[in-house]
């Protein structure tokens, strides 16, 4: 495994491009920041294809929207004035070196409290673990890992030592569309979880909530947090950029 990114002085790598979405200010919608309002900087690309994906313009066949340097994107995220920022794509960390350096220019300033990682099971986190232990902004980042279950069809890209780089700061998203993906949310986490927030969220439109929470309470599971994505609720499903 990597054990860290050895990036250039900041005058190197704010010079480097990365294929961006969209940098915009909303309210975060899901996990233990929901509510607050957040900058979300949305990237280019994904290593997965998962079947209930709802950020297709995301990656291939798609196009990135534009191309942007580590430093104007982070310009850009920081002109806002929420003092938290969701990094997310796509797989954000997918471009590597670029995706730390784009980590660090983002987590930086001093007005930034949080920065929370939406990545995928995936990608190996241990190099940005690695930059976050070592960097004096590294107790603002968070890692939210999506951890694939079967509907997403991706389940076997999973990287299960991934769950050694997360701290009790991290989270744990499981995406569940059915009982048997419910009954593998249960199965990974008593084999693999060791630290952080877990989360249950049910695939929107596909399982009701309600169903999500009796299964919960049933198993029973008083240590996983039940996670709505508010910003569905809020705005039209398919509307971008909120």
């Amino acid at each position: 495994m990597n054990k860290g990114w050895n990036l250039p002085e900041p005058s190197v790598y704010r010079q480097w491009k990365l294929p961006m979405v969209e940098v915009f200010e909303t309210v975060e919608g899901e996990g233990t920041a929901a509510g607050w309002p957040t900058v979300f900087v949305r990237v280019f690309h994904c290593n997965l294809r998962c079947s209930w994906c709802d950020t297709p313009y995301s990656y291939a066949p798609a196009q990135p929207e534009y191309e942007a340097t580590v430093g104007e994107i982070a310009a850009e995220a920081h002109r806002y004035a929420s003092h938290r920022i969701c990094f997310t794509g796509g797989e954000p960390l997918m471009h590597r070196e670029k995706s730390a350096a784009l980590l660090e220019a983002l987590a930086c300033p001093e007005k930034i409290e949080d920065v929370h990682i939406e990545t995928n099971g995936a990608i190996d986190l241990t190099p940005f673990d690695a930059l976050r232990r070592e960097r004096p902004w590294g107790e603002k980042v968070r890692f939210i890992m999506d951890w694939k279950l079967p509907r997403s069809k991706e389940e076997s890209r999973m990287l299960v030592d991934n769950f050694n780089c997360l701290t009790q700061r991290d989270e744990v998203k499981l995406v569940i569309a059915d009982e048997q993906d419910f009954r593998a949310a249960v199965d990974v986490i008593n084999r693999h979880y060791q630290r952080g927030q877990i989360l249950f969220s049910p695939v929107f439109e596909t399982l009701p909530p309600r169903t999500l929470v009796e299964w919960v309470l049933a198993e029973p599971l008083p240590h996983v947090r039940v996670n709505l994505q508010l910003h569905k609720f809020i705005w039209d499903p398919a509307e971008r950029g909120v």
